[in-house]
Parts: C-alpha cells; structure tokens; sequence
C-alpha cells in the first residue's frame, strides 16, 4: 500500500473514531439528565408552579399545626382580606420588576393619595367621586415621574423610587399635618370612601369588596400583560432593552407607560386601603414597599425582568398571609412570624437563581 493510501486510510478510520465518540458523548449526555434537571427545566418553563405548590403545601402544613379552625372558610377568607392591600401594592411592584426595575415608593405613593381623597373629600367638601379622581390622576402623575427619571434623566429605578419614597413621605406628613381623619368624619361626608371596606357573606366566608378588587386587578393585569402588544413589549424591555429597541419597541416610552400604570394601580389601593383601615391614616402601610417586594419575589417574578407571571405574585401574597394566619392560629410569637417571612424570601429569590442557570 504507498504511503498516501494508509494517510488516507488512517483518516478515515480517524473520522470514524471522531463519530462514534460524537455518538457515545452524546448517549452519555442524554442519560446524565437527573430527576432534578428535568425538574429545573420543567419550572424555568412553568414560575408560577413554584409558589403554588408551596401555597398547598402552607396550607396543609398550617392546616395540620394550628387545628381546624385554619381550614374554615372565614379564616380563609380573612387571609385574602389582610392580604388585600399589599396584593394590590404587588400587582404594581410586578410590572416594574418585569421591566427590571424597582419602585420603592408604591407604599408611600399609596398612602400620599389616600391623604389627599381624604383631605379633598372630608376637609374641602368636595363631592367624593371627584376627590377619588383627583387621586387617581396624582397616582399616575407620581408614577410618571418615576418613569421620566429613570428614561430621561437616566438615574437608576432604585435610586429614583428612594428619593420619591421621602418626596412622597414627607408630602404625606405636611398634607395630613400627621393627623388622622377619623372614621365618624369619613361617614359624616364621604361614605364612598370607604366602600371597598364593605362585605359579602358568601357561606360561612365574608369577602370584602377590597378583596374582590385585588383579585379584578390581576386578572386585568394578566390579560393585558400576555394578550396584548403592550403585554409583550414589557416583557421584552426587562428580558433586553438594547434588543427590545433594536426590534423597533420604544423602550422608553413603555417604560414611563409602566410606572405611570403602577401609579394608578397604587391610586386604587388608595381608595381601598381606606376602607380597610377605615379611616385616613398617614402612619398607615408604613412597611408596605418592602412586603410588595417580598410577595413579588416570592410569586416567581425575577428581579433580573422579563420572567414570570402577574399572579404569581397574587400567590405570593396569599403565602405571606397564610404563614402569617397559620403561625398565629398556632400561638407563634409576631417576632418569629417575620422571621419566618425573612427566610421564606431569601430561599424564593435563592430559588430563582438556580430556575434561571437551567441548562439547555
């Protein structure tokens, strides 16, 4: 045989053995997929299935330690009125986060407007719809200015709504002259203010209108956010801004359209937060922004955007209200309930790192 024919020979047979190995590394790397893996896959593609299988599974570990009382339908319905309030803070902290940003000032923003339905409404006598509106449009006006902070002046969302939150604040306080409007003045001239405080015996549960709103909301949210162009366009802006603006969606402009939303979104837990706490509390929700935050990363929604679903973080609230409902029912101590919350939040966004180093 000359020498070319065995180089050949012995490039084939090269080749060949480049194939095979192809083959068994291949063979290798489809059986080295483990229960886990698939499980990582399975709740990258699906992050709302993992706060709903540790809801159920609150719900049967709390149902077991705190008795039967737990299970009956006005504490479980008690658990969605407590939880109304920061659910509805949520729904607004969610489209932010989607946009990978944060909004420190929802709690504040809240309770600003809350104060000026009040003042307008109780203190100037103007008729309550037209106070609720006014409060409404300073909602989205305070979100707006977030949102032109953050794309015109370019300053970074944390930074933005931290500076907003004490703007807000402070307003609060000079507004309110850090006094309450009581209950009696609220009934005396303005009931509709606190409508969403009423409730419906639906069996042996009693929901308030509050929240039935909450609810409404997300499902409002959740069809504009995965029916509609301006759905998708939010989630592309937190998933990539530089390829979301290369694609022709005017990044900014839909960034300023989320905050001033998350404005109006806050205007509405306003209104029910009077019914709520029934009277206009300027000290009221004081933690609001930070329990927000912590039923949206607890409801699957990435901190790093473009991930996860609007009622994840609804389900993110009713865990928070059920670990809280459950511990009590059980004689827990308030002190270790947070300390319960601290955790659960840490290994939720510890959670979310690992759902997001998923394999292809």
């Amino acid at each position: 045989m000359s020498e070319a024919g065995g180089a050949a020979r012995r490039g084939q047979e090269f080749e060949d053995g480049l194939e095979k190995g192809d083959a068994s590394v291949a063979a290798f790397e489809s059986h080295e997929k483990t229960i886990l893996d698939r499980l990582q896959h399975f709740l990258h593609g699906n992050p709302t299935m993992v706060p709903v299988i540790v809801l159920l599974l609150s719900i049967a570990v709390f149902g077991f330690v705190a008795g039967g009382n737990f299970f009956s339908a006005f504490n479980l319905s008690l658990v969605m009125q407590q939880v109304s309030i920061i659910g509805i803070l949520a729904a607004a902290q969610s489209l932010v986060i989607l946009t990978a940003g944060i909004d420190l000032s929802v709690g504040a923003s809240m309770v600003l407007v809350s104060v000026i339905m009040g003042n307008l409404a109780v203190k100037m006598g103007l008729p309550a719809p037209l106070a609720i509106g006014v409060g409404f449009l300073c909602g989205m006006l305070a979100g707006t200015l977030n949102g032109f902070l953050v794309t015109r002046v370019k300053l970074p969302p944390f930074i933005v709504t931290l500076g907003t939150w004490n703007i807000f604040f402070a307003l609060n306080l000079w507004l309110s002259g850090a006094q309450s409007i009581r209950s009696q003045d609220i009934d005396a001239t303005a009931p509709l203010l606190k409508w969403f405080g009423e409730s419906i015996r639906i069996g042996g549960a009693q929901f308030t209108y509050g929240s039935i709103l909450m609810v409404l909301i997300f499902a409002v949210l959740w069809y504009v956010l995965n029916r509609t162009a301006w759905g998708r366009h939010v989630y592309a802006v937190g998933d990539d801004k530089e390829a979301a603006e290369l694609s022709g969606i005017r990044t900014n402009r839909t960034l300023v359209q989320v905050y001033a939303v998350a404005g109006l979104v806050c205007a509405i837990g306003a209104w029910a937060s009077i019914g709520r706490v029934g009277s206009v509390s300027p000290q009221s929700f004081q933690e609001a922004n930070l329990q927000s935050i912590t039923a949206v990363v607890i409801g699957g929604i990435s901190l790093f955007g473009g991930r996860g679903s609007i009622v994840g973080p609804l389900v993110g609230a009713l865990i928070v209200g059920v670990f809280n409902s459950g511990l009590r029912l059980a004689g827990v101590d308030v002190l270790w309930q947070v300390f319960a919350i601290g955790w659960l939040t840490i290994i939720a966004v510890a959670l979310d790192q690992w759902i997001r180093k998923v394999s292809a």
